[in-house]
């Protein structure tokens, strides 16, 4: 009995088809199409982002990932177009030496530097300049979404935010954190209009992490994994957060830094509110006390 899912699939085999070429381009350059669309590979890759709401316009399958058909069919709209290609055509498209056997193009959303303000974070921007490794700048973006950033803002000389080892990286927050690209020497004052505190990690000098105070809204400034932000960069924040580890290892990467000065923010503003939560508890006890003993 043949079945309906796998039956979408239409078989191609030529590689100058105009879609193969297209996802094999958006591959390549690690950038987006003209139209906005992002080149995905994998099963998970292309579940995160129709779990995000993303509009997807069309997905690959390779004749040994067929078998994935099933799974991911019934998740795509009906005017999404699935391909099914031979395994020499499809390892030709996609980037990984062992494709999983499905690949995506998945339409981003786009958004302005105002929209990195936005959210119940309180004000917290990622701004990175100068990252190339594609492992790092992903990792930045999956903690971002984790420790509640409301935007990362992409500066200059830094790897594409849509590279396929990024968007793999990332492990599906790409498809929901806002991202912006900007040059930081522009954008830092609209930062500051918008009463973001900036603060700049480094590998040695700067006020250790745990005592500095990020619960207030701030932009973290992070460099690249060798030379760290411009000096011009460095002269324009308010305070340089140091991350103590020991003298045997020269510095941490990129995505590491990152990382725990977010975990550090997300764990000061949580024990702000808290105690906020509390004193404003207590307050009201009291309060009924006093109410009950004048009656």
């Amino acid at each position: 009995m043949k079945n309906p899912q796998v039956e979408r699939l239409r078989p191609v085999t030529g590689r100058h088809n105009p879609l193969i070429k297209e996802v094999r381009r958006a591959f390549a350059q690690g950038g987006l199409t003209p139209e906005g669309e992002c080149a995905v590979e994998g099963v998970r890759m292309v579940e995160e982002a129709i779990r995000s709401g993303l509009h997807v316009r069309a997905v690959l399958f390779s004749d040994s990932g067929q078998t994935r058909a099933a799974r991911l069919l019934p998740q795509l709209a009906k005017q999404v177009e699935t391909l099914l290609l031979p395994d020499k055509l499809f390892t030709s498209v996609v980037p990984s030496e062992t494709p999983q056997g499905v690949a995506a193009l998945v339409r981003m959303k786009s958004y302005t530097l105002q929209d990195l303000f936005g959210g119940e974070t309180g004000g917290l921007v990622v701004a990175v300049a100068g990252v190339q490794d594609p492992g790092n700048l992903g990792t930045i973006l999956r903690s971002a979404e984790a420790f509640g950033a409301s935007g990362v803002l992409l500066g200059e000389n830094t790897v594409s935010a849509y590279n396929s080892k990024v968007v793999r990286a990332s492990a599906g927050s790409i498809f929901r954190i806002p991202l912006v690209k900007q040059e930081l020497g522009t954008a830092l004052p609209g930062l500051r209009e918008q009463g973001l505190r900036l603060f700049a990690t480094s590998s040695h000098k700067g006020t250790p992490v745990n005592d500095a105070q990020l619960t207030s809204p701030l932009a973290l400034l992070v460099g690249s994994e060798g030379a760290g932000l411009p000096r011009e960069i460095i002269a324009q924040v308010d305070e340089v957060v140091a991350i103590p580890h020991s003298p045997k290892v020269e510095s941490l990467n990129a995505g590491v830094a990152a990382s725990i000065v977010l975990y550090e923010a997300a764990r000061q503003k949580a024990l702000f509110h808290h105690r906020g939560t509390e004193t404003q508890r207590k307050t009201r006890s009291e309060n009924q006390k006093d109410n009950a003993r004048s009656a």
